[in-house]
Formats: structure tokens, sequence, C-alpha cells
């Protein structure tokens, strides 16, 4: 029998290998879903002035690598599965590409200034292992831009988690519904904290690391491949991520995603001032005193 790690694999592979994939997110710019995309991608703006080396993890179609060439990056697109990476680069959406599993990554170490790993990571089976591998292969930077784990991040959750413990653990259920979440491809939908990436540095002996938090809306009953000038979805797209915004203000949600930087070295002055001036959070964690 299969390992569960080895029945994800191929269920991940097999996605893209789908006949009659046209890349459609990489031709379409004009779109709510490539608008709420960029949004994310330019939270890496910050990192451009001394990471001119990239890899991306789990990019599909090379969607993430296509807009960071756009910004004048050298970068190699990955994923588990090239089907869909062959047809990006014949038709001129990518230069460079690579079959890649996160969890062993098959490059020689600091072989890239940087690593983004961009809604991937939450498909891994054993997404610690790919964060390691990524830590491997960058000089200088991993980032990652994921789901926030309101269990962890969302202090009156983990209060109201605790107080129905005591009756029952299967209560909190009935309120936190998608605490055991899963995707139609197979994978369980595995969010970040700051406390754990916080903790996978310092097992390192990693000292510098920065979070920014940013919100997204997602539905499946709106047609978000629609274009821009169709104002009554896009508006209604805006508005709930205006309401998520007001909320995370005042403190009774956390954001939806979290970018978390982990840094294998210190950040340039020039691109602390560019972080904090993106609104990055950036912790100088104790250097270990046995070591």
């Amino acid at each position: 029998m299969s390992n569960f790690q080895d029945i994800s694999y191929r269920l991940h592979e097999d996605q893209y290998n789908v006949k009659g994939n046209e890349l459609t997110r990489l031709k379409d710019l004009e779109s709510i879903n490539f608008w709420r995309h960029e949004r994310m991608y330019n939270t890496l703006k910050p990192l451009f002035s001394e990471n001119k080396l990239w890899l991306t993890i789990g990019d599909g179609l090379g969607t993430d690598a296509n807009w960071l060439e756009k910004q004048n990056l050298k970068v190699v697109a990955s994923d588990i599965a090239d089907s869909a990476l062959i047809k990006a680069k014949r038709q001129g959406y990518i230069k460079e590409y690579a079959k890649v599993n996160a969890e062993n990554i098959q490059l020689d170490d600091n072989s890239f200034d940087s690593v983004i790993c961009k809604e991937a990571y939450h498909h891994f089976p054993r997404p610690y292992m790919a964060l390691y591998e990524m830590i491997r292969v960058s000089r200088k930077a991993v980032i990652l831009i994921e789901p926030s784990d309101i269990g962890i991040e969302m202090p009156l959750m983990i209060m109201v988690k605790k107080i129905l413990d005591r009756f029952s653990t299967n209560l909190i259920n009935k309120i936190w519904k998608n605490r055991f979440s899963f995707e139609t491809i197979g994978n369980y939908v595995y969010k970040i904290s700051e406390r754990e990436i916080e903790k996978a540095a310092m097992g390192l002996n990693l000292r510098y690391i920065a979070f920014k938090g940013l919100n997204d809306y997602h539905s499946y009953k709106l047609d978000l491949s629609a274009p821009l000038t169709n104002r009554r979805i896009f508006n209604k797209v805006r508005r709930r991520i205006m309401l998520k915004n007001l909320l995370c203000k005042i403190g009774l949600i956390p954001y939806s995603l979290k970018v978390a930087v982990i840094f294998k070295e210190k950040p340039s002055e020039t691109v602390l001032k560019a972080l904090n001036e993106d609104g990055y959070k950036l912790i100088e964690l104790p250097k270990n005193p046995y070591v």
C-alpha cells in the first residue's frame, strides 16, 4: 500500500495533466482574479532590491514566476507537475522551470536568493519538510503567503475552545466550521501562524523574521474570472475585503492571509526600511547562547 504522502503527490501532479489546459490565468490580466492575486504579489516588492534570483514553489501554471519576471527578476518556476509549466514556457509566459517535489527539492544548497511559496504550502502532506527544504536552497529568504490559522491567531477562538473542551472536544466544531478543512484535490488545508514560523526559525538559529497580514475574498458562487469592469462582482469582492480589514483593525479577527518571511541573514537597512514602510512587522529573535 502507498504511503499517504505518495497518494497526495500523485493527486496533485495529476491536476495539471488535464487535457486542454489553456493557461487562462496567465492570459487574462484584467480579471478580478488577477487583481486579487496581484494584491498578494505586491507584498513581495520590499524584497526586490537585493533578491534578484527567485525560485517559486508549487507554481502550477507558472503564474507566480510570470509576475516576478515582469518585475525584472530572474525566476525558475517549479511544481510537482511540469506539464502546465512546459506549455507556459512554450508560449512565452515563463523562461525557466523545474519539476520539483517541495518536500525533497533536488537542487543545491543556497541556489537562489529567495524562495516564494504562495498558496501552495497548505497543500503539502508534510509541510515542515518543505519549509526546511526551501530554507536550504535559499541564500537570503523564504516567503510564504498562506491562510492564517485562527486556532492560534485568534485569541477569542482559543478561549472559547478551552471552555467548550471541558464538556466535549467536539463542541468547538459547531462554531469553528472549517477546523478540519480539506480541498477536493485531497489535501488537508495546513494553515500557518506567526508562532509556528517563529519556532521554525528559532530551531535553526535564524534570527530575523517578518510578517504582514492581508485579507482576500474568494467565493465559488461568484465568477471571479469576470473582468474588473463587472462592477457588481468587483464591488462585492472589495466590500468583503474592506469589512475584513475593519474587523482586523479593531482586533476581532486575524487577517485571512499571512505573509511570512524567514531571513537566513540579517536584512540590509534598505530592505528593513522597505519592509517597515510596507507595513510588515519585523522581529529580531534572540541568539542561541549555546551555539
